[in-house]
């Protein structure tokens, strides 16, 4: 597991993350943890579950928060390191000091730890990955594509995170479909099935 920087956040700035990264009818066994808006938002322009998009954010930039694993908008992750903001500016400040001294392709920002190297093309300037919104349309867009009609959903997001597969993307699958399990309100072992149906015609 990498090593994780945590910058203190003051409660007056949490306000957007919080926004971000509650989900409701959260904390009981079994409950369906609903996406929250802005996540619905980006998943339904992309044409992808809600949920799928919500659980690759809880297992690329989740933090523990009142006892729960909540996305975090203002992270990175740096050659391994994972470090996280109270700003969006400070985090766009962080991104530019990183990207000095690390290369662009061991570099992931925001709340789908979107890669700097391999994913260039999809933005204008690095500190727009740290805009929330611009950063789960790109994550959306990713698995968006990376989704074969009729496939099981866990294989986009295995993809998602190590296109070519392999153990790689084995290991991610397994670690996000418990936070997708958590978010439909499903044992892990059935996710992958929900997921398929909510997109079915």
């Amino acid at each position: 597991m990498a090593a994780s920087t945590l910058i203190a956040v003051p409660a007056s700035r949490m306000l957007l993350a919080l926004l971000l990264a509650a989900g409701s009818n959260a904390g009981t066994a079994h409950a369906q943890e609903v996406p929250p808006p802005a996540y619905q938002l980006a998943a339904q322009r992309a044409g992808i579950p809600s949920a799928v998009l919500y659980a690759v954010a809880l297992q690329e930039s989740g933090i523990r928060r009142n006892g729960r694993i909540v996305p975090w908008p203002w992270s990175l992750n740096v050659a391994g390191q994972t470090r996280r903001f109270a700003t969006r500016a400070d985090a766009c400040t962080g991104l530019q000091q990183a990207m000095r001294s690390t290369p662009h392709t061991r570099i992931d920002a925001g709340l789908g730890q979107i890669n700097l190297g391999y994913q260039k093309h999809r933005f204008t300037s690095p500190c727009d990955l740290m805009d929330p919104y611009r950063n789960l349309a790109i994550a959306a867009e990713i698995l968006k594509e990376q989704y074969v009609p009729g496939e099981d959903w866990l294989l986009a997001i295995g993809r998602y995170h190590r296109p070519a597969g392999g153990e790689p993307a084995a290991r991610y699958r397994r670690s996000v479909s418990r936070h997708l399990a958590r978010v439909q309100g499903t044992r892990p072992t059935v996710a992958a099935l929900a997921v398929r149906q909510e997109t079915s015609p």
